[in-house]
């Protein structure tokens, strides 16, 4: 089969390529811009242009190699030259979850998919390690960098496919999942899901289509999930491991349960695999001593976070860059006693991304007004000014935290090297 991936250089087209790539299918792909990853995949033999998308270099390779499928993102808009030229050709248009699906089904492999609000990246990272430690071979994909391997790989001799499942787009129900993780489940994703009802509705039918799921009672509960496929954990079923944060230790719980389900593995040596877990890039990601960077950007994954970093350190800051206005009109009356345990919150206006231009740009001082250490709130822009204090914080042995999926992080990383 011949897969042409428009936008090869993305964090989820890319390792898509490669996994395609290693499963025996021929590969060629684009994207407007040079990056590690076209760099990554023009070394593992994969073929890419790198330029304007306008269709000569699909319509080349057609001409050459017809084309079965066209694989985009979500993002690619409708109008793409290359889109609008693999429908007029015929050829197959999907997004990357159908050709995953495709792939599983092709290789008869059994899906472990984990999905979820929060956790989801981190969780499959650890299943990732701990199939790999205790010797399993393992196809998977996941939605992040990781320093024990690429983000997509797939192996001949893997039973298992492990995959970061996300509700984004309604993507995660393209999927049979053999098991299914839930990390933790609240409202999110108001572009694809305008109401909560909406949204817990598309968890339950993906819990539905799984032949069993493995979740916290309380998940169950929100979703109002009552399926004979869905296994329930209570609170005191949370296991001891020795990792640093409630939520991993409970989502490091998720994943021993399912190693046990799968009668993988003894499950004192999964336990002692899973403790050396070393975590995954932008998932409380050390850059430097007192500095760390999360991609985390909701309510509930900051509280997470901050208690994750109480663990480690007693004065802890916090740089906070919200992520999408569309998404801060849902959540901005959540934003309240989340952020007790840091003991200063520098707020940066949000980061725009995938806009309504019809609604309101909420301000930082719209969305901190509720927030109970309020006094503790300052209004902060990625200037000389922030980067100041965040050096006179480290200097003062004070863990700097610094969240949200958009600019932040690149901010940083272009700082420490400068």
């Amino acid at each position: 089969m011949n897969i042409y991936f428009s936008g090869i250089g993305g964090v989820g087209i890319g390792p898509l390529a490669e996994i395609a790539k290693d499963a025996g299918y021929s590969v060629v792909g684009s994207d407007v811009e040079k990056s590690l990853m076209t760099d990554y995949l023009r070394a593992k033999n994969i073929e890419v242009r790198v330029g304007e998308q306008d269709g000569l270099y699909l319509t080349e390779q057609n001409e050459k190699n017809p084309i079965d499928w066209f694989v985009y993102t979500s993002a690619t808009p409708a109008d793409n030259p290359e889109l609008l030229l693999a429908n007029k050709l015929g050829i197959k248009t999907a997004k990357r979850d159908e050709l995953i699906s495709y792939v599983i089904k092709d290789k008869n492999l059994k899906l472990i998919a984990i999905a979820g609000t929060h956790g989801k990246t981190t969780t499959t990272g650890m299943l990732i390690w701990a199939l790999k430690e205790i010797g399993i071979p393992v196809s998977y994909s996941i939605g992040t960098t990781i320093n024990f391997g690429p983000s997509g790989h797939y192996d001949p001799k893997s039973e298992y496919f492990i995959y970061e499942c996300d509700e984004f787009d309604k993507n995660f129900l393209h999927f049979n999942p053999y098991i299914s993780l839930l990390t933790s489940v609240d409202y999110d994703h108001p572009d694809t899901y305008p109401t909560k009802a909406e949204y817990k509705s598309a968890f339950r039918q993906f819990i539905y289509q799984s032949n069993l799921a493995i979740l916290w009672q309380k998940d169950a509960d929100y979703l109002d999930s009552r399926y004979s496929n869905a296994w329930s954990l209570q609170e005191d079923e949370a296991l001891s491991i020795e990792l640093p944060g409630q939520h991993n230790r409970r989502n490091g719980t998720l994943v021993l349960k399912a190693l046990e389900r799968l009668e993988i593995g003894e499950n004192l040596d999964n336990r002692h695999a899973l403790e050396l877990f070393p975590g995954t890039d932008r998932r409380f990601e050390k850059l430097s001593d007192n500095l760390y960077s999360d991609y985390g950007h909701h309510p509930v994954e900051i509280a997470a976070t901050l208690q994750m970093a109480r663990e480690l350190s007693d004065n802890v800051v916090l740089v906070y860059q919200p992520h999408q206005n569309i998404r801060q009109h849902e959540i901005k009356d959540e934003y309240t006693n989340q952020f007790e345990l840091a003991e200063s919150v520098y707020w940066l206006p949000t980061y725009l991304s995938r806009e309504d231009p019809n609604l309101e740009i909420l301000t930082p001082e719209q969305l901190t007004k509720n927030i109970t250490n309020n006094e503790s709130v300052h209004i902060a822009k990625l200037d000389d000014e922030l980067w100041s204090m965040i050096q006179d914080a480290i200097l003062n042995n004070k863990l700097v935290l610094c969240m949200g999926a958009g600019s932040i992080d690149g901010w940083l990383r272009a700082r420490l090297v400068a």
